[in-house]
């Protein structure tokens, strides 16, 4: 039975069991305090680091939507990374991401994750995890990819910043961040790897997985046009299929089952 009013475990990150966690690939960086973790991110890139925030008072998302989260109740991180592949590929990037951290938090939470398209994770019906990504562009060296991910893990229902979200504590898991970002890391370590090996392999098992597919939806467009029909599949460059229509993850508002 869920815990709709959980007392949720809120201890401060410590760097030594962040970087004891990840492993020796990455270059750990913990803040006590940060705007978004996105930001500092972009603003120094360096292949294989992890910017995690423990209190995150400015997160982004697509549409430069912002979001607060209470202390202690949210992981917020922002993977800086090669990947490695074609131009052609890059937008699969988001698509695999949501396919590690719904891996990591299944694996640490014990809860059942959906992958809505293009990037967010529910639990149920509601979001539990975001995923924001980046392309930035170091002086002399090859783009590099941040990825932004923002879990709710400690968060009572009291403090939703909306009404359609979620967390993995009102889900009924007493997992900790330290436990969430252990299992989350590797996972995107693994996809970007399989990535790199077989992009179509990657695509064709989000397809497999996107529970967006095959559903009736509303997709709200900029301009106050819906576009109602049935999620049909996701093409080559990860366009999601609506009817005739391929609607790309920059052309939308929002998309909801109908």
């Amino acid at each position: 039975m869920p815990v709709l009013t959980p007392e949720p475990h809120r201890s401060p990150l410590e760097l030594d069991a962040l970087v004891a966690a990840a492993g020796p690939r990455w270059s750990v960086q913990l803040h006590a305090d940060a705007g978004s973790t996105n930001a500092l991110a972009a603003a120094d890139p360096v292949a294989d680091t992890l910017v995690v925030a423990d209190h995150q008072t400015a997160g982004r998302g697509r549409l430069d939507r912002t979001w607060d989260t209470p202390r202690g109740s949210a992981l917020t991180l922002s993977a800086v990374v090669d990947p490695g592949i074609a131009d052609q590929d890059w937008p699969l990037l988001p698509l695999a991401a949501a396919l590690a951290v719904a891996d990591g938090v299944r694996r640490a939470a014990g809860v059942t994750v959906a992958v809505k398209w293009p990037n967010d994770l529910l639990v149920g019906t509601g979001k539990v995890a975001g995923i924001l990504l980046e392309r930035v562009h170091p002086p002399g060296g090859r783009p590099l990819a941040v990825i932004g991910i923002g879990i709710n893990v400690g968060l009572g229902v009291a403090d939703l910043p909306v009404p359609t979200a979620s967390s993995l504590a009102i889900a009924g898991s007493d997992v900790d961040r330290l436990a969430v970002f252990a299992a989350v890391v590797p996972a995107l370590a693994a996809i970007l790897e399989a990535l790199r090996a077989e992009p179509a392999a990657v695509l064709e098992r989000y397809r497999s997985e996107c529970d967006t597919v095959g559903r009736e939806v509303d997709v709200h467009l900029p301009g106050g046009e819906i576009l109602r029909g049935t999620a049909t599949g996701i093409d080559r460059t990860g366009r999601l299929l609506v009817g005739e229509r391929a609607i790309g993850a920059g052309d939308i508002v929002h998309v909801r089952p109908t």
